[in-house]
C-alpha cells in the first residue's frame, strides 16, 4: 500500500512538472521589449495505452483528485514551487487541456496561469542588428531542471495508471471517443521538431512583436519558436528526455529521431 502511495503522488508530481515544462515551450504573451515568433500532420494512433491491461489502472474520480493529491505530494516533496502549484485547482485537468492546447499548435496559459518565470526576456545589439541575449536562457532553467529530473520508465508506467481520470478529462473537452494517448503523442512530436541552435538568433522588431531574421526559423510553429528561447542546452537536454519518454510508450522507433508513423 505505501508503494502504491508513493506512485499515485509520484506520477501526480511528474504530470504536474510536464505540464509546466510544455507551458514554457509556448509562452504567454510579452511585452514589446520581451517577446519574440502549421500544426504538424498527426501520426496514426499507436497501441492504445487505454488498454494496457499490463498496467493496472489506478481507481480515482477526477472530481475527488484534487486533495488527494495535495495530501500526498506533500509528503512527499518539500520544493517550494511545487507546493506552490499545487494550490490550484483541477490539477490533472489543467495536465490534459495544456497537453490537448500545445498538440493543436495553441497557448496552454489559462491550464498553466499558475506559474511565472523569474526576470524578463533579454535582447542584445551588435552593429546595429538585434538577437536574443543568452542570459535568457538562464530563466528556464529551473524549470528544465524539474522536468529532467523525471524517471523516465517510472513516468510512463505512471501515466498508464492514471489513464482513467486523463482520459475522462479528455473528454470533457469534447473529445467523447477519441484516446488522450494520441494526443500526447502529437505534443511530443512537434516538440522534437525543433533544432537546436547554437549561434545567435537574430530578429528584427515589428509592430508589436520581434520576428525572427532568418526565414526558416520564423516559418516554425510557436511551440518549436518558444522551445528555441529555452535556449540550445535546455533544448538538447528537453528533447532528449521526449525521446525517452516516447520511445518507451512506443511513440519512436529506438533507431530513429522521429516519431513512428
Amino acid at each position: 500500500m505505501a508503494k502504491q502511495k508513493i506512485l499515485i503522488v509520484a506520477v501526480i508530481a511528474v504530470l504536474i512538472a510536464a505540464a509546466a515544462a510544455l507551458y514554457y515551450f509556448y509562452l504567454k504573451p510579452a511585452p514589446l521589449e520581451e517577446r519574440a515568433g502549421s500544426a504538424v500532420e498527426e501520426p496514426a494512433a499507436a497501441e492504445d495505452i487505454q488498454q494496457d491491461e499490463g498496467v493496472p489502472p489506478i481507481q480515482v474520480e477526477l472530481n475527488e483528485s484534487d486533495d488527494l493529491v495535495r495530501k500526498l505530494v506533500k509528503e512527499l516533496s518539500s520544493n517550494p514551487e511545487m507546493a506552490r502549484w499545487l494550490l490550484s485547482d483541477h490539477l490533472i485537468r489543467r495536465f490534459v487541456s495544456a497537453v490537448d492546447l500545445i498538440a493543436n499548435g495553441e497557448s496552454p496559459r489559462n491550464p498553466a496561469d499558475f506559474i511565472a518565470l523569474k526576470g524578463n526576456f533579454q535582447v542584445s545589439g551588435d552593429d546595429g542588428k538585434v538577437f536574443i541575449n543568452p542570459k535568457s536562457y538562464s530563466r528556464y532553467d529551473a524549470l528544465a531542471d524539474i522536468f529532467l529530473s523525471m524517471d523516465t520508465e517510472g513516468f510512463v508506467t505512471l501515466y498508464k495508471q492514471l489513464r482513467l481520470p486523463i482520459q475522462q478529462a479528455y473528454k470533457e473537452l469534447g473529445y467523447p471517443s477519441e484516446d488522450f494517448n494520441r494526443t500526447f503523442r502529437k505534443a511530443i512530436n512537434e516538440l522534437l521538431k525543433a533544432p537546436v541552435i547554437e549561434d545567435r538568433v537574430y530578429l528584427d522588431r515589428d509592430v508589436l512583436t520581434y520576428t525572427m531574421t532568418d526565414s526558416h526559423l520564423e516559418s516554425l510553429t510557436p511551440a518549436q519558436k518558444h522551445l528555441l528561447r529555452m535556449g540550445p542546452e535546455n533544448v538538447r537536454n528537453i528533447q532528449t528526455k521526449l525521446r525517452e519518454i516516447g520511445e518507451s510508450l512506443g511513440f519512436i522507433d529506438p533507431e530513429s529521431t522521429q516519431i513512428s508513423n
